[in-house]
């Protein structure tokens, strides 16, 4: 049965793209550590990858990549939140499926890979760890739920960013005189892009009491939209000193 191969490094990736076949169908998921619906995606990828036998030349092969440390990797997919699903086959981009249904993934991952659903069982259902249904919480619970994945994600970095866009491609001018500070100040950060996931971008004005994007988070606590920090950074030049890229290097060393 096929497993799931867990890349490490972008020289890796390259490996494994240069030495994929044009027939071999290439499962990617992107992942985070922080994201509690990652560890549900990655155990419904382990049980779909083990309905693939291994061959040569393979038909499937599975890989998962962490989102944040490799994300040159993710940039080129246009990964903008996780879980995140790409499909590839010759280097092109077949399908991709953002978010943890389960249903979605096992479909589209059987559509290209020419796989029909004869891995369900006698009586016709589908293997429990992908097609079971969740039963509907209540909105206390599933309130609380949100808040607890919006506390893991704005101390997911020292310095988190949550954006319209991505830092490569911001979708407003806020956002992107944003990046250009951080940028500008070699601050280490991760982001978030709220117009890829409305639960994040609705839930976080309420969690954070603040109605606007972009908001900057340092050490899990809110410092504010672009005029706070402006106004941070001119009252205290070595705002950004403890989260610059040399401060982290000099921590390591």
């Amino acid at each position: 049965m096929s497993t799931i191969t867990e890349i490490t490094s972008v020289a890796q990736w390259g490996q494994v793209l240069a030495a994929a076949t044009p027939t071999t169908l290439l499962v990617v998921s992107f992942h985070a550590p922080w994201a509690a619906p990652c560890a549900q995606m990655a155990t419904v990828l382990s049980t779909l990858a083990s309905e693939y036998p291994v061959a040569e030349p393979p038909s499937t092969q599975w890989f998962s990549i962490n989102a944040e440390e490799l994300s040159d990797i993710s940039e080129t997919y246009d990964v903008t939140a996780v879980p995140f699903l790409v499909l590839l086959r010759g280097g092109q981009v077949l399908e991709t499926v953002s978010g943890s249904n389960a249903v979605k993934v096992r479909n589209a991952i059987e559509t290209h890979a020419g796989k029909t659903t004869e891995a369900a069982g006698a009586n016709g259902a589908a293997p429990a760890a992908v097609a079971a249904a969740e039963p509907e919480a209540d909105p206390e619970t599933k309130k609380a739920e949100l808040f607890k994945r919006l506390e893991d994600l704005v101390k997911a970095a020292p310095v988190m960013l949550f954006m319209k866009g991505t830092p490569s491609s911001p979708q407003c001018g806020f956002s992107r005189q944003m990046v250009a500070i951080l940028r500008e100040n070699s601050v280490k950060y991760g982001f978030f892009n709220i117009l890829a996931d409305d639960e994040v971008r609705q839930g976080l004005k309420e969690y954070a009491e603040w109605p606007t994007y972009p908001q900057l988070w340092m050490d899990g606590e809110l410092v504010g939209g672009l005029d706070i920090v402006k106004e941070e950074m001119e009252n205290n030049g070595e705002f950004f000193k403890a989260y610059t890229a040399a401060a982290a290097d000099a921590a390591v060393a």
